[in-house]
């Protein structure tokens, strides 16, 4: 079926309901009937502008998002691969500009030096900190490569690939910070 537009027939076909002296007469009897509605207007400064909308937006309701459903353990891994990626990121480039804006200080001597220096409690929480981000996002990083290959992407196969990543990163960091 063809359109009015396609056929060019609009502007004829509305000339044709809106044209007539029938319908200019119905409008005049309509708006006699309706009267004159009643709104005050009132001159306002540009920046009480910014004000009424910022009212507008308070009243407005919000999207219920979190408070409405219950936490899934995609959320916190897809939360926490972000964090781990970030804060390695950070690492890595921190150390990279301490090494070029001091390099006699940061080189492997000077740090092999300062942690042979601490005590053992604190090179394995140092050794824990840096392992848990790291095994997470390696771990994580393979989980999301199988998705991108299409395994794992029922919800059973997604909570089992998250829990298998949870467990590996449990027993890695474990590994890496006591008995490395």
């Amino acid at each position: 079926m063809m359109s009015t537009r396609a056929l060019g027939m609009g502007p004829a076909l509305r000339r044709a309901a809106f044209g007539s002296r029938l319908a200019a007469r119905n409008q005049v009897v309509l708006r006699s009937a309706l009267g004159k509605r009643a709104i005050q207007t009132e001159s306002l400064p540009p920046s009480a502008s910014e004000t009424i909308l910022n009212k507008q937006r308070l009243s407005r309701p919000s999207s219920p998002h979190f408070t409405i459903y219950q936490p899934q353990l995609t959320w916190y891994a897809s939360i926490f691969h972000r964090i781990t990626g970030t804060s390695l990121s950070i690492l890595l480039y921190g150390f990279s500009l301490a090494y070029l804006v001091a390099p006699g200080t940061f080189d492997s001597a000077h740090i092999i030096e300062f942690v042979h220096g601490l005590p053992d409690a604190v090179k394995y929480a140092g050794k824990f900190v840096l392992a848990l981000p790291f095994t997470f996002h390696s771990f994580n990083g393979v989980r999301h490569l199988l998705w991108d290959t299409g395994k794992f992407m029922t919800v059973k196969g997604c909570y089992t690939s998250g829990y298998a990543v949870l467990g590996a990163t449990a027993v890695s960091t474990g590994i890496f910070a006591f008995f490395y």
